[in-house]
Formats: structure tokens, sequence, C-alpha cells
């Protein structure tokens, strides 16, 4: 009788710790992190985008727009192996603005997943940590790069809008930015679309730095 009740107390301690074990896995799947939210006031200021939503380009940002003027922030929820991550875009009003002036040395275009300098060097998007490494740690020194990390804009934009694409690609960013700074702090615009001449693009250059391979993919 007695070896019964050490058996049941036992198999009750197994099933406990087990328990204890995948709520913690839960837990850590769960962790929710925020990149480029800037404001400290609470959450009410923000407006989810859903992309299902939108059939092209142009829409998404028009309604960014509507959102940035109604004095929000227009923000993506995307989740990775790793949890949920909340994606805030500083895109302006531009109906208060008649012209925002911004150095172009202090902006990095991702464009259909091509990376480009606007110094007429374009770059795959396997090259993005490097070349957020080059402008977040160049601090003025070249005077084509970025002058300081605060100053670091990030446009994104593409011709032919699809979901998993855009998702994909801010995932990405958010990452590389976070392990070269570890910041979240990152802006980002979503940006009109541009027509580069893909015709003129040279083959792609090769910065001799050690890419590192991002593993969190959506």
């Amino acid at each position: 009788m007695r070896i019964d009740v050490k058996i049941s107390l036992l198999i009750i301690l197994i099933l406990t710790i087990i328990g204890c074990q995948n709520s913690e896995k839960k837990e850590k799947q769960l962790i929710q992190k925020e990149y480029g939210k800037w404001r400290k006031d609470n959450d009410s200021l923000s407006v989810e985008l859903n992309l299902k939503g939108f059939k092209n380009w142009n829409d998404l940002l028009e309604r960014t727009e509507k959102i940035a003027c109604n004095d929000s922030v227009p923000k993506i929820t995307l989740q990775t192996d790793k949890g949920l991550k909340t994606i805030y875009f500083q895109n302006p009003c531009w109906k208060n603005f008649g012209c925002i002036l911004i150095k172009q040395k202090n902006v990095i275009e991702i464009h259909n997943d091509t990376i480009n300098k606007f110094d007429k060097n374009f770059y795959p998007l396997d090259s993005l940590k490097s070349v957020l490494k080059r402008d977040l740690e160049n601090n003025g020194k070249n005077p084509s790069l970025c002058d300081s990390p605060e100053k670091l804009l990030i446009y994104v934009s593409y011709d032919n809008f699809e979901t998993k694409k855009l998702l994909k690609t801010l995932n990405k960013l958010t990452q590389a930015y976070e392990q070269i700074t570890n910041k979240t702090d990152i802006n980002i615009w979503l940006n009109e679309m541009i027509r580069l001449e893909y015709s003129k693009i040279p083959p792609m250059p090769y910065i001799p730095e050690e890419i590192e391979l991002i593993e969190d993919e959506i």
C-alpha cells in the first residue's frame, strides 16, 4: 500500500515538472518586443495596419498617412518563432509639412528587397546587416554615410505589394538592427514606390564583412 502511495506521488511530481517546463516554453514563445516606439505614453495612440485589407502598396501608404494625420502611429504586429514583434512606423503627416529636409546619406532604402544607398550602389537583402552596420557605426567619419545612428532613416517600398515579403523584410531589418545596436529604436518609414533603373544596375558589390545569417525567419 505504501509503495503504491510512493509511486503515485512520484508520478504527480514528474507530471508537475513536465507541466512547469511546458509553461516556461509557452512564455518564451509569447515574448513580445516593440520596435520604433518613440512615444513613452500608452499604446492607445497606435493603430494596427491589417495587411490583408490592402490591395496594393498605394492603399497601404494612404492608410498609413491617414493614421499619421490623426496624430496616431501606424504599426504592424508579426509573429516569429521567438514570439511577437510590434513595429511602429514614424511616417509623418505630409499635410502638416510642406517639405521635410532629409539628407540622403542618412537614408537606407529597401525597394523590392533590393538595398539602395543613394550612391548608385545596390545590394541584395542578404547584405542588410553589413549595410546597416556600416552606417550605424560611421558617426560622421565617412561624409557619404550616415552622420549618426540617431539620424538613420530606413525607407521600405514595393512595386507589387505582398504581405509575406514585407513581413519577412521587416523581421530581418529589426533583427539585424537589434543585433548591431542592442536597441529597438529603429526608424522605419513605409515609402512611396520608386522607379529604379535596374537595367543600369551593376553587379551586386560584395561588402567585405562577415555576414551573420539571420535564423529568425517568418
